[in-house]
């Protein structure tokens, strides 16, 4: 079993993914944005081997206008070596990767030129796992599409555009229910004709039920019949509901007890945990320590990514962290994470705001010239008076962080969360 993420990593300097304007895309920029995004993308595959990170989801943004402007730059030639570079470490570490075009790839729109679009985009993302050198158990996630005031007409119109893909993309093609057209029941009766391998995605079941009377288990059960050997172990993709935003929408962070009470309700095999959060890699790592003893320094690690932003909303929480990591005998992942959720749910106390910004201001004062001093000072008066937000003092941290090249800030959850 895998437990993983989607496209972005926090608290890693360099690994965003950049684009551009349609107006600016010039073979030039192009090339330079592809070979950044390449170079963040390997930086993130380093970061989840090194953490024990072994699913991720690469970003469809990866080569800007991959399946439009930039197919005649050869940009599979240009970086031909880093791409293959990326896969074999991918391959080394027994990761599994996935892409997942957005929401205008639409393979059964009655457009016919929409639909041309949508098979370009998927020839795409294919040719992007194809270059880096992994089999067919790395997958391309799908929804169904529209419905176009008929549903059984959009399905077959799906299975006849489906016909028309390349081997390429359907050796690697899984679908998934969505959360306001096409149910979990929906997509497996679609898929099961062609023989497409199925994901559930348990918020949109929550949201856009098939039948109230089945549990997610029961219908991860049906969807592993859709799955063989040779498109690997068996995905699926899990998220919390944010308490107060619509319905579907993905929650903060994933609540670790939730997860666990989940987890343990999942038939036997292997079976591969998208996770689909705001937090990304921290609620991985969290679901991951959670699941099996790392050792207490690893827990010791997360904590030193984390306290600066429990300490700005409960210093209470921050002193009983630390007093819980001293016992070096244990492995206190679950209580430590517990703790950790209560005081994210905290708003943040202008106080507790500053003491945490003046903890991390420590890192500098002592090499901070005058004018740096004056200048946090003033913004940190501004704050403290409520003329700005909070937000601005830590972009004045993080610059000063990055300034004088403080790995142990800029790697911190502080600025992220």
């Amino acid at each position: 079993m895998r437990i993983g993420y989607a496209c972005l990593a926090l608290g890693l300097p360099g690994s965003e993914m950049k684009n551009c304007i349609l107006k600016n895309a010039s073979e030039e920029r192009l090339q330079a944005l592809i070979g950044h995004n390449l170079s963040s993308l390997d930086k993130m595959i380093d970061y989840n081997i090194q953490h024990g990170i072994r699913l991720f989801r690469i970003s469809s943004d990866l080569i800007p206008f991959g399946s439009s402007l930039a197919k005649s730059l050869q940009w599979q030639d240009s970086y031909g070596e880093m791409l293959a570079s990326i896969g074999r470490k991918i391959i080394k570490a027994g990761m599994r990767v996935s892409m997942h075009p957005g929401q205008y790839t639409v393979l059964n729109s009655p457009d016919e030129s929409v639909a041309e679009r949508a098979i370009s985009d998927l020839d795409y993302h294919a040719k992007v796992l194809d270059c880096l050198g992994l089999g067919a158990e790395h997958k391309i996630i799908l929804h169904l599409g529209g419905k176009y005031g008929n549903k059984e007409h959009a399905k077959k119109r799906f299975l006849s555009r489906y016909r028309q893909l390349s081997d390429n993309v359907k050796r690697r093609l899984v679908l998934e229910n969505d959360d306001k057209l096409f149910n979990i029941d929906d997509v497996l009766e679609t898929a099961c004709i062609e023989g497409i391998p199925v994901v559930l995605d348990n918020l949109h079941n929550t949201v856009n039920p098939a039948d109230k009377s089945y549990s997610d288990i029961e219908w991860i059960r049906r969807c592993s019949e859709t799955w063989t050997k040779e498109d690997g172990p068996q995905k699926l993709h899990y998220s919390q509901q944010h308490p107060a935003k619509r319905a579907g929408a993905h929650s903060d962070f994933i609540e670790v007890d939730k997860f666990l009470e989940f987890y343990g309700q999942l038939p036997g095999g292997d079976i591969d945990i998208m996770l689909e959060v705001k937090d990304k890699n921290l609620s991985a790592l969290k679901c991951i320590n959670c699941l099996s003893n790392t050792g207490i320094n690893k827990l010791e690690t997360e904590w030193a990514h984390y306290k600066y932003s429990i300490l700005e909303r409960s210093p209470q929480h921050y002193s009983a962290i630390r007093n819980l990591l001293k016992d070096k005998s244990t492995y206190p992942a679950h209580q430590m994470y517990q703790m950790i959720e209560i005081s994210l749910r905290n708003p943040i106390f202008r106080g507790n705001a500053i003491n945490a910004a003046q903890h991390v201001w420590g890192y500098f004062k002592s090499k901070a010239s005058e004018s740096g001093k004056r200048r946090f000072e003033s913004v940190l008066r501004k704050f403290e008076l409520g003329k700005i937000e909070v937000r601005l003092v830590k972009n004045m941290l993080f610059s000063m962080a990055g300034k004088y090249k403080e790995d142990y800030l800029l790697n911190s959850y502080y600025f992220y969360i």
